[in-house]
């Protein structure tokens, strides 16, 4: 244990997230999602039985979002519906960036088959426990200074 990381962070988790670099994306997807066939040998990192907003804000805490990428983080848009509805899952995500952000930020809805393909480009995907259909998002690593 380490003091101050979220219990959720496990040690493989924290050791992908770190060796990401600036502009690197990761993707936090639900349980249903076809997280080792999109990976194509890129890690895949399970935290079953915890919500999308609970994964990304445990991701959040130590992964600082994108300044210079326009929008840092995307969701998957449900199939058929009005370009602004979101799911509850996915009003998390938009809520936990704004926080991370320090004030509202677009968080760009993305067409599920792009979504699966700008997937494939992520450098890592941690799969929770998201039971809700759409329970998907990305997130680009920002600068770290010192």
């Amino acid at each position: 244990m380490l003091i101050g990381l979220d219990p959720l962070l496990t040690p493989e988790l924290l050791m992908h997230l770190s060796a990401m670099g600036h502009g690197e994306w990761v993707a936090v997807v639900d349980a249903n999602f076809t997280a080792d066939l999109l990976a194509q040998g890129r890690p895949v990192v399970r935290l079953p039985g915890h919500s999308l907003e609970r994964v990304s804000r445990a991701v959040l805490s130590v992964f600082p979002l994108a300044v210079d990428v326009d929008p840092p983080a995307a969701y998957m848009h449900v199939c058929h519906s009005a370009p602004a509805h979101r799911t509850e899952a996915q009003q998390a995500v938009v809520n936990l960036v704004a926080q991370a952000m320090g004030k509202p930020m677009p968080v760009q809805a993305v067409e599920r088959f792009a979504f699966y393909e700008r997937v494939k480009d992520a450098s890592l995907i941690v799969q929770s426990g998201e039971g809700t259909a759409y329970g998907n998002a990305l997130f680009c690593k920002g600068v770290i200074l010192l």
